[in-house]
């Protein structure tokens, strides 16, 4: 299971370090050698104008990865808010929040994110928007579930009687319950904004030409796919394996939490 956590902590890494290791100017286009198959000047190949596809995916994890993270930690924030509004709102506030979150919950995350990208316009700007919107939901339920429970507990009803406000017993009292639960729950949607962000680049929503993106690099990459299958095969690999490395890294904190709390 260590492996795991490395595995996921060398792909959250590469978000930051990536670049530096790049071998070549990932834009740096060389017709000459289009489509050229890997060997040691290009170890990955390059693409159909001639860009090093080893220096592509380093950059493209910049963006992959640490797009998904802006988005997952936008969507923790906004439905920890929600969520902990709803627990500590009388009943009305609590009604309202939540129908607001069955509404969004009703309709399909990436579907409503093509919606809404697809309204704004392509770029990054409409891609963060995008997925954050559909994204906060599932940490308001955690939210809202786990501040119900812990709102009746007596240290709670003495910092209430204590005239503390809100924000302070939220923050003291509430916060060190959710996190560990909210933790599990980001490694997951981390994960998921991985694939959404992949999923607009390729659907032509997300990160613009010429700036390397995983899910536009299998843009370009399908109409080689028959004579060229590698140019799709090693960022459709980045994205799998990174995505399955970080939900694992969650089932490992999850058994970690459970026999703490046995």
């Amino acid at each position: 299971m260590r492996n795991v956590l490395i595995l996921a902590g060398i792909f959250c890494l590469l978000a930051v370090v990536g670049p530096v290791l790049a071998p070549q100017d990932p834009t740096a286009i060389n017709i000459p050698n289009r489509l050229s198959p890997p060997s040691a000047q290009w170890p990955l190949g390059t693409d159909a104008l001639g860009r090093d596809v080893l220096s592509r995916l380093l950059h493209g994890a910049q963006w992959s990865l640490g797009l998904a993270f802006v988005v997952s930690v936008i969507g923790l924030t906004i439905g920890t808010i929600a969520g902990l509004a709803a627990a500590q709102g009388g009943k009305t506030l609590d009604w309202g929040i939540m129908r607001v979150t069955d509404t969004f919950l009703a309709f399909p995350e990436l579907v409503a994110a093509v919606v809404i990208a697809g309204l704004l316009g392509a770029g990054t700007g409409s891609l963060i928007f995008a997925l954050s919107v559909t994204g906060w939901m599932r940490y308001a339920r955690v939210a809202r579930g786990i501040g119900l429970s812990v709102k009746t507990r007596g240290y709670v009803v003495q910092a209430q009687l204590a005239g503390l406000s809100p924000l302070a017993i939220a923050r003291w009292h509430y916060m060190p319950a959710l996190l560990p639960s909210l933790t599990v729950v980001w490694t997951g949607m981390f994960a998921r904004a991985i694939l959404g962000i992949s999923a607009l680049g390729f659907l032509g929503f997300g990160v613009q030409p010429p700036t390397p993106e995983w899910g536009s690099m299998l843009l370009d990459a399908r109409v080689h796919m028959r004579s060229t299958p590698l140019l799709m095969i090693w960022p459709g690999l980045a994205v799998v394996i990174s995505v399955l490395a970080i939900n694992l890294s969650g089932d490992v904190l999850r058994d970690e939490l459970v026999k703490q709390q046995a």
